[in-house]
């Protein structure tokens, strides 16, 4: 059985990994959704509930599963037996940083390629960071998210305000 990991923090989850969800998991016999967890980040949804909002974001996708991981991506990796890690790339200004953990991860998963996907073309601009940016400051983001994150920011920002 092939193995991906898709790691990241998907805070939040948005349309564009969604995308890079559901295109990994038609190349692999199973797809990992890693959701990170870590001490020096701070987070704006906690890791139990990223990982719920991941999970109900993909409930219609077969052969995926979503779990929390925290600590070295290489051990994870190894731990699952993974054959490759999926990391998105967005515009060029990704790829210096994104090279760099895939040559890392090379070194310490040697069993595991890094797997480089392009966003569809609607998602190129997208990012988390971007979402919460709009969310905050009463935006619609309806379009760029799950509904189950859509409302929980609409939440998080009413509890602000």
């Amino acid at each position: 059985m092939r193995i991906a990991i898709y790691p990241g923090s998907f805070d939040p989850v948005t349309n564009g990994h969604l995308d890079l969800m559901e295109r990994a998991s038609k190349m692999f016999d199973k797809l990992i959704v890693a959701v990170a967890g870590s001490s020096e980040k701070t987070y704006l949804f906690n890791q139990e509930v990223r990982t719920r909002q991941v999970t109900e974001a993909t409930a219609g996708m077969k052969n995926l599963e979503v779990v929390r991981f925290s600590g070295l991506l290489a051990k994870f990796v190894e731990k699952r037996g993974a054959a490759a890690i999926i990391r998105g790339l967005r515009a060029v200004s990704d790829f210096e940083y994104e090279f760099q953990l895939a040559l890392m991860n090379r070194e310490l998963a040697q069993q595991a390629e890094t797997v480089f996907l392009m966003p569809s073309l609607k998602y190129v601009y997208l990012s988390s960071s971007l979402v919460k940016d709009v969310a905050q400051n009463g935006g619609d983001i309806s379009q760029l998210v799950p509904p189950c994150v859509n409302q929980a920011l609409k939440e998080k920002s009413s509890a602000n305000n």
